[in-house]
């Protein structure tokens, strides 16, 4: 019977100093991409209610356009405008640290068109830490053509 006789070679010292300078190095680089990925998630989600805000907004003021038209006076129109397009975002879940809303009925007239800009001021400061400012003003206009055929008096009433 023949033995075999292992052999236990010390490893090279050139490799336990690699090993040695490599120890932790994958912790240092969690530790500095970490802030890095938070960061960027913060930058995703606010540009992501951002662009949600907007389109509240650009709904809103296409409603209240929409609910100026269906009025029969100039007057009318104002008063249902504002209602629309505060029902449409307090609906929605917007909450703005102001709102102002214009209504241009210029051209109210039977075949003419009237316009609503609605303008809010969303908060933003929760999300401060990822470099955005405080808050951010989004702004949309909504256009609604008159009936053609439709009579439109100063009395308030429609004939």
């Amino acid at each position: 019977m023949s033995h075999a006789t292992t052999r236990r070679t010390a490893p090279a010292p050139d490799r336990d100093r690699r090993e040695d300078r490599d120890r932790g190095s994958s912790t240092a680089e969690l530790v500095i991409i970490t802030p890095i990925i938070i960061v960027l998630l913060l930058l995703v989600v606010g540009f992501g209610r951002y662009a949600h805000g907007r389109q509240l907004v650009e709904q809103a003021a296409a409603a209240a356009a929409r609910a100026a038209s269906l009025s029969p006076t100039a007057a009318q129109a104002e008063g249902r405008a504002r209602q629309a397009a505060t029902t449409s975002l307090a609906d929605a879940g917007v909450s703005c640290r102001s709102m102002s809303i214009t209504i241009d009925t210029a051209d109210f007239r039977a075949g003419g068109t009237v316009a609503v800009t609605v303008a809010c001021t969303a908060d933003l400061s929760d999300l401060a830490l990822a470099g955005l400012p405080g808050a951010a003003t989004m702004t949309a206009t909504g256009r609604a053509s008159l009936e053609t055929y439709r009579q439109f008096t100063g009395t308030g009433t429609n004939r």
